[in-house]
């Protein structure tokens, strides 16, 4: 209650990588890269799903929807990174880190259920091909986006100000690359056990439900795929889920580890490494995952280039 606003409002110091300055150029091409495959890649998802009439489908437009959640994740953190990798200056104000951690979490948060939709919309092309059309109806597509949404704001509403209002005694000093909760929660010097059981709570909710929905469905997939006595039905089943299950294996396996353990056990080396693997690294391949296996998308594809290139040619 004795907070003034000197004490909790002045600007934080990300330390990022600052320990190992001879990494930093090397790490800020790493991520110019990666972050401009993310753009191409994603960008490009975005406008073939809403340019050609073959992908105005559901898996397409939660695709779509993904691609979009991968261009703000990464537009929220990598120029703030860049410009900090770049030179001495590390510094990001009270507001920025809060805005940084807020648009981070509703889109961190958003993603795991978007996920969980996804394999839903596999589970029905797979397991009822007869009634997909009828059951993945364009409203009910759009209401699973929207509850998507929902919880991802509803998590950064209860966990940003938590997360935002402890007491630091003055410590201004975050070890990471972003404004990030367990990395705030570390440096906190109050007693953080509660907001840490409601972090816990909150990540059980839209980690482990999501994740136990997408092994359901996944279960239910597999045994529809044992029973079917064609070697091309199986295949294409196989090509239908490979990409989606992918994803799923890269997204949670590395966030579930960093947001489902106690702060006082969080290693601040090993959460960069894994920060930086799902929130750079990933979204710019996911592109190439769902891709390189797509017919359709390869088609989408040629078929815009062809046209471009007729048009250019006239």
């Amino acid at each position: 209650m004795g907070r003034t606003n000197d004490s909790y409002l002045q600007a934080f110091i990300l330390v990022g990588f600052s320990d190992r300055p001879s990494l930093e150029m090397i790490l800020f091409a790493f991520i110019l890269v990666f972050y401009v495959l993310t753009l191409v890649g994603n960008t490009a998802i975005i406008l073939l799903s809403l340019i050609d009439p073959r992908l105005h489908t559901p898996m397409y437009f939660f695709l779509g929807n993904l691609s979009f959640l991968d261009l703000c994740f990464t537009t929220s953190i990598v120029p703030q990174l860049l410009w900090n990798l770049w030179g001495p200056d590390k510094s990001i104000t009270y507001h920025g880190c809060a805005a940084q951690l807020y648009i981070y979490m509703v889109l961190g948060s958003t993603e795991c259920v978007l996920l969980a939709v996804m394999s839903y919309d596999r589970y029905v092309a797979v397991c009822r091909p007869l009634h997909y059309t009828v059951v993945m109806h364009p409203r009910l597509c759009l209401q699973l986006v929207s509850v998507a949404w929902c919880c991802g704001f509803l998590n950064s509403f209860v966990m940003c100000p938590q997360t935002m209002q402890l007491s630091r005694c003055g410590h201004r000093r975050v070890d990471h690359f972003l404004c990030e909760m367990p990395a705030l929660i570390a440096m906190s010097c109050e007693d953080t056990t509660l907001v840490e059981a409601c972090a816990f709570v909150l990540g059980v909710v839209l980690l482990l439900v999501p994740l136990s929905l997408i092994l359901l469905s996944y279960s239910l997939i597999a045994a529809t795929v044992l029973r079917m006595k064609s070697t091309a039905g199986r295949r294409k089943a196989f090509n239908t889920c490979s990409s989606h299950l992918t994803v799923v294996s890269l997204f949670y396996g590395t966030i579930i580890y960093m947001y489902l353990q106690p702060a006082n056990s969080y290693s601040q080396d090993q959460g960069k490494i894994l920060t930086l693997f799902y929130t750079i690294v990933t979204p710019s391949i996911n592109p190439l995952i769902y891709t390189l296996r797509n017919k359709d998308v390869k088609g989408a594809v040629r078929k815009l280039l062809g046209r471009e290139k007729g048009t250019g040619d006239a």
